[in-house]
């Protein structure tokens, strides 16, 4: 690898600055990477150049990591065209979108105390639609439209979402013992 860093994530798989990614695509260049990058094939090489090989390394696990997340890979896009999702600030959403969330997460609680595993899965299934539902809009938005500021909208809502499939497994989990 040469010493000078790529733009971004996308450029360093040299990939397509998309949401729709081909994701084998993304594997097989991971791997790829890695087998030249990799820590142990430096064992032989000097200070600098391990420390050189780590930090291509860890670089490429970061990438990987942000890209093969639909999630991830739509902030990282965003980011890239100056956008901010303002997840840590901004709470407004849809007032029919937030309803549900209060609904689902009052179904999960009547499941988890009738210890209901269906009930669950019931939720689970619903939650997973919405959830490609939504992913599906991200890729219309970032790759068609390039309307950002829509598309940080349903970054946030997604974000709601994976907080509920966390709290849905968790669930899951807790009736399981």
């Amino acid at each position: 690898m040469s010493e000078m860093a790529p733009r971004n994530y996308f450029e360093f798989f040299q990939l397509p600055e998309m949401f729709r990614l081909d994701l084998s695509m993304l594997d097989s260049h991971y791997l790829e990477l890695q087998a030249r990058v990799h820590p142990d094939k430096a064992a032989h090489l000097s200070d600098v150049e391990k420390r050189l090989s780590l930090q291509w390394a860890t670089f490429a696990n970061e990438a990987y990591q942000t890209l093969k997340r639909p999630l991830d890979r739509a902030r990282y896009l965003l980011r890239i065209h100056g956008v901010d999702t303002r997840e840590e600030d901004n709470t407004a959403m849809p007032a029919e979108f937030l309803l549900e969330q209060i609904e689902w997460r009052e179904e999960m609680q009547d499941a988890i105390a009738g210890r209901s595993e269906a009930a669950l899965d019931r939720l689970g299934f619903r939650l997973k639609k919405e959830m490609d539902h939504l992913i599906e809009s991200l890729g219309a938005l970032l790759d068609v439209q390039q309307s950002h500021p829509d598309a940080a909208v349903l970054v946030r809502q997604l974000a709601f979402l994976e907080k509920l499939k966390r709290d849905l497994d968790q669930a899951h989990a807790l009736l399981e013992d």
